[in-house]
């Protein structure tokens, strides 16, 4: 769930400009996205009117998102970012500790354009906003999980055509080497989860991407 936002921490202390960073992560993420959600949408954990209900408003304001953090200057719209990334990071961790802040009833398509903007200027964050969020409020986990990311693919294919269009293709080699590296630790990582506790993961998870804002706050 947080590979964009732990994707784009790393990369914006590499120096990498904000859009730049956004647009590789989301770049190597249509392929991870596209095997994600055909794999759910197979095994029947799809629920096609929440999917409805999401894709459009989430794929339209992922596209604003990318816009909009392509054409804001770079020195306003980092610590913008880092501090969104560090809010995300508190999320993961009240989700750890089964803290729940949301709202009862929150509207679908809402949630999903306002998952997409953030997922786009954040470089990552659908995962843990939208996912997060229905979970929280009643919705059931396993058809939750497969439809979020089954949408989460169609999102990022707008946010990657908004930023090629915009930017063009954007360190190639950054791209590859993120799908090589989600590819050869996703194995990896399905073994630790199976013998690690989940609480202690997503608590390393959470710490890291808050201290990597606060370190490209102070940055």
């Amino acid at each position: 769930m947080a590979y964009g936002v732990s994707s784009n921490s790393f990369l914006l202390t590499l120096g990498l400009a904000p859009a730049v960073a956004s647009a590789t992560i989301h770049t190597s993420e249509v392929f991870t996205t596209l095997a994600s959600g055909v794999s759910h949408l197979k095994v029947g954990n799809v629920d096609r009117n929440l999917f409805k209900k999401m894709v459009i408003p989430g794929c339209l304001m992922a596209s604003i998102g990318a816009y909009v953090l392509v054409n804001f200057p770079s020195g306003l719209i980092r610590p913008l970012v880092n501090l969104y990334l560090g809010a995300i990071g508190i999320v993961i961790l009240f989700r750890v500790f089964n803290v729940n802040l949301i709202m009862r009833k929150v509207n679908r398509s809402v949630l999903a354009g306002i998952g997409g903007f953030m997922d786009a200027v954040g470089g990552g964050g659908w995962g843990p906003i939208v996912t997060s969020t229905l979970i929280a409020n009643g919705e059931d986990p396993v058809k939750t999980i497969g439809t979020v990311n089954l949408t989460e693919f169609f999102v990022t294919i707008c946010e990657s055509a908004v930023f090629i269009a915009l930017m063009g293709f954007q360190n190639l080699h950054l791209v590859v080497a993120l799908i090589i590296g989600g590819v050869v630790a996703a194995p990896v990582g399905a073994i630790v989860c199976r013998k690690a506790p989940r609480r202690v993961l997503m608590t390393l998870v959470g710490c890291t991407i808050i201290a990597l804002s606060i370190r490209g706050l102070l940055a």
